[in-house]
């Protein structure tokens, strides 16, 4: 398919990348250390949530004006929303810090947020790539997303064999083993936008 040199919806779509990327990069280096650092890093989860959220919405009134998109209005809309899901599942996260009163994330916590600001970053470069009409170059940073998401998959597996091998409090176990899962379940959502981009390739080459 022939693009316009310049797209609204692809500059829509890269945005909403940017500010992914940025929350995960929030979530990875912010330093939780006491019950009022956790609550406000929370909010300030919650702030990037709603403007991916308006973002979002954004996007769905540009896809209703637009007469001709660079790309099918199903797959800009999936990549919106998938790509919105990344984001929910982090102030998800932040929130359940919040409610559990975890005054400070552990070294499972910190290894997931790595490996999800990496994923996002690859995910704002294949955006980036899209953008530029480089769809060939996206392949790289979808194999990279799945990789990514596999280092999820195994850490979650060992992480939760090690809580239960060394807790012995049953509520501490709940919620960090909810915590895990919540957070692999945000590697998951990464890879749903790596499937979502490798749609546009096969739909458009």
């Amino acid at each position: 398919m022939f693009f316009a040199k310049s797209d609204a919806l692809l500059d829509a779509l890269l945005e909403i990348a940017q500010n992914v990327h940025d929350s995960a990069i929030y979530f990875n280096q912010y330093k939780v250390e006491s019950l009022e650092n956790v609550k406000s890093f929370s909010e300030e989860m919650n702030e990037y949530e709603s403007k991916g959220d308006k973002l979002v919405h954004q996007i769905i009134v540009q896809i209703n004006k637009s007469f001709i998109t660079a790309i099918e209005r199903e797959d800009v809309m999936e990549l919106a929303i998938k790509m919105d899901d990344v984001l929910d599942g982090l102030e998800s996260c932040a929130a359940r810090l919040y409610m559990f009163d975890i005054s400070q994330g552990d070294e499972v916590m910190k290894k997931f947020a790595q490996i999800i600001q990496e994923s996002t970053q690859q995910i704002l470069e294949a955006i980036r790539l899209l953008q530029q009409q480089k769809l060939a170059a996206m392949k790289e940073y979808i194999i990279g997303i799945n990789e990514l998401e596999s280092q999820g998959d195994e850490l979650l597996r060992n992480s939760i064999r090690h809580l239960f091998k060394t807790s012995t409090d049953p509520i501490h176990i709940m919620q960090y083993k909810e915590i895990y899962e919540v957070l692999e379940e945000v590697t998951d959502h990464c890879e749903d936008v790596a499937d979502a981009l490798e749609t546009v390739i096969m739909g458009n080459t």
